[in-house]
């Protein structure tokens, strides 16, 4: 995309998360474009067969931009505890789905990490998939530690028990416009603002 170009209407976020397209719409308000979900266009879960975040990402922005005809905005991201080798990391909402909730999920993390480093950290890579084939990708990382038991109602997935480095919160207790603006998240959609639409997102 020139420099004189800029992403403008509609856009679909490949994902059926609703907290995070209330996350992604929230933080995109300002700039020009129509923040619209998935579901709008296929059905069901797309297959994540990559084996990075970066392959995740991309391949559910190209499966959603084919399906749409629109720009198709992607994420994966993952919780990565460095003494479990960065696990559950691309696996993360698979883990929380085996163990039926991410309290229990939490709960088998801990049990694992007794008398490890509580080290952790998020990442997300964000992939942008135009009608035209073309991509672009940004990632982001919010280093931190895992912390239990969990803490805070907000968020989603395993926030409860990340607490960011610098902080005494967890990213589930923390105001909105604090988390997005040091987490793995806001830290890439912060890139893809700076490409797409030459600005700052904060």
């Amino acid at each position: 995309m020139s420099e004189n170009q800029m992403l403008v209407g509609k856009v679909v976020l490949a994902s059926h998360n609703e907290g995070k397209l209330k996350e992604f719409r929230e933080l995109l308000k300002a700039f020009p474009i129509e923040l619209l979900r998935a579901s709008d266009f296929i059905k069901g879960e797309i297959p994540e067969t990559g084996r990075t975040f970066r392959e995740n990402a991309l391949i559910k922005a190209k499966v959603v931009s084919q399906a749409s005809g629109l720009p198709a905005l992607a994420d994966d991201s993952g919780f990565c505890l460095e003494a479990l080798n960065n696990a559950p990391g691309l696996y993360s909402a698979r883990f929380i789905k085996e163990h039926g909730s991410v309290e229990q999920a939490a709960f088998v993390l801990n049990e694992k990490l007794q008398g490890a480093s509580r080290s952790a950290f998020f990442v997300c890579v964000l992939a942008l998939v135009m009608p035209s084939g073309e991509s672009f990708v940004f990632e982001g990382k919010c280093p931190g530690s895992f912390t239990y038991p969990p803490r805070g109602e907000k968020g989603f997935g395993f926030d409860i028990v990340f607490q960011p480095e610098g902080y005494d919160l967890t990213f589930a207790q923390m105001p909105e416009n604090l988390k997005n603006k040091i987490s793995h998240r806001g830290k890439a959609l912060a890139l893809f603002v700076r490409e797409m639409f030459h600005q700052s997102l904060f």
